[in-house]
């Protein structure tokens, strides 16, 4: 039998601005099982009235005793990111469950070169292996951006940090003397600022449906292992 994961209650002990529509919630879940870069929870929010809705969030941060952070981008049509990308305050709780997901992990006794491949807000979960990395296993980040302003974590991937190379792709506005024009992902950047695939890098994608299929399809034909690729996707949205 499949044991049944039980919600959390969690306080909202801090909150960061990461851009106009996205909010990073800094939360203390008594409890909280501990868990891997990579995995998400859900977020149950109920009404005075009784009415409940829920929505799956990347865990934005590694594990860290009971702190627990989320990164929410709002979706103007959406129910719950609306709610969490402006009124959540030091002190109000709401509930969670989780950790979800043993596939698209990565652990930190791993010694392989590690490829991550963000498109918008598919930064999140990719940002918890980053920050979890304590070792010298090489990163590279391609992370796919629609305009400048869209980035996520700014001001920490802009410190430089031995063994962690960070490549910016815009898709629709780039800064003045860029020197790649705005467009999507292609073979040209993993070649670029990827792995090649002889050196067999773990590669984990994740972003909209169209990033993440796009990014899969030319790892397997640069030669990539299918089995090292591990992919994330949600609604659309993102670069």
């Amino acid at each position: 039998m499949v044991r049944r994961l039980p919600w959390h209650v969690a306080e909202v002990v801090g909150v960061r601005d990461e851009t106009p529509v996205a909010r990073t919630l800094v939360l203390d879940v008594p409890r909280w099982p501990g868990h891997l870069p990579g995995q998400h929870v859900d977020v149950r929010l109920t009404a005075e009235d009784g009415y409940s809705t829920q929505r799956s969030y990347s865990l934005a941060a590694p594990a860290d005793g009971d702190r627990v952070e989320l990164t929410v981008q709002r979706v103007e049509d959406g129910e719950v990111s609306p709610y969490l990308t402006s009124v959540p305050e030091p002190g109000d709780v709401f509930e969670l469950r989780g950790p979800i997901g043993g596939w698209f992990v990565w652990r930190p006794e791993s010694t392989a070169p590690v490829l991550l491949l963000a498109g918008g807000s598919g930064i999140v979960p990719l940002m918890a292996m980053i920050r979890a990395r304590r070792s010298p296993v090489p990163f590279r980040l391609l992370y796919s951006v629609r305009r400048p302003a869209d980035r996520l974590y700014v001001d920490e991937l802009r410190r430089p940090v031995p063994g962690l190379d960070v490549t910016y792709l815009y898709t629709r506005n780039a800064p003045e003397d860029w020197p790649r024009p705005p467009e999507r992902l292609g073979a040209a950047d993993l070649v670029t600022a990827g792995w090649p695939a002889d050196f067999a890098p773990d590669c984990f994608v994740c972003g909209p449906t169209g990033f993440v299929e796009t990014a899969a399809d030319l790892l397997v034909d640069l030669g990539h292992d299918p089995a090292r690729i591990r992919t994330e996707r949600f609604g659309p949205g993102g670069a």
